[in-house]
């Protein structure tokens, strides 16, 4: 008795990802926190000193957004959930 040879299914590579691209925590501006507020969550959440949380702040109000936080994805999803839990409207891409 023989065996048939087990069909070897070869996966679709045409789409590419790049798994070594950082993820990017952007912050979105919003009319209900204030501007002091938005400086004590980004000194508060990432340790920023005063200068560089106001100039994300102020990013954030002119731009309408700004990259906050950038790293694995593990890291991006914790930090998105940490600003929303400080009522900051956050996404994040790659």
């Amino acid at each position: 008795m023989t065996t048939r040879p087990s069909p070897v299914i070869t996966p679709d590579t045409s789409e590419e990802t790049d798994l070594d691209r950082p993820w990017q925590v952007i912050v979105w501006n919003d009319p209900v926190n204030t501007m002091a507020y938005v400086v004590y969550v980004f000194r508060k959440l990432f340790g920023y000193d005063t200068e560089k949380a106001t100039r994300l702040m102020l990013q954030v109000h002119f731009d309408g957004r700004a990259r906050v936080s950038d790293g694995p994805r593990e890291k991006a999803e914790i930090d998105c959930y940490r600003l929303h839990g400080h009522g900051l409207w956050a996404t994040m891409e790659q």
